[in-house]
């Protein structure tokens, strides 16, 4: 995996600015898993991920991305290739696949 050596950063943080909207002082990563998964994924850098992995684990962090809404195309599929999960198990392409668009747009 890409971020393997993530056990060797155990003092790693996500970075607030990806969760600026909520008060931190009061937030629970645990109940939160999907919100700060999606954020590491779209705008994270390594220090996020080694955090994210660090504190969910591998399969925690493939379950919250198999049940995220929304994720763009690029985001998608590198966490696919990522962490070798089929596109048809992510909630975001099933949804993405359901709505298709118009032939000419």
């Amino acid at each position: 995996m890409y971020f393997d050596a993530y056990r060797q950063h155990p003092a790693a943080k996500i970075n607030p600015s990806l969760l600026w909207e909520y008060d931190m002082s009061h937030f629970d990563f645990q109940q939160m898993r999907e919100v700060v998964v999606q954020r590491v994924v779209e705008r994270g850098w390594p220090e996020d991920w080694y955090a994210a992995l660090n504190m969910y684990g591998v399969e925690g962090m493939k379950s919250a991305i198999k049940l995220l809404p929304y994720l763009n195309d690029k985001d998608m599929n590198f966490v696919s290739l990522l962490f070798e999960i089929p596109l048809s198990e992510m909630k975001c392409y099933i949804k993405k696949q359901s709505h298709p668009k118009h032939w000419n747009s």
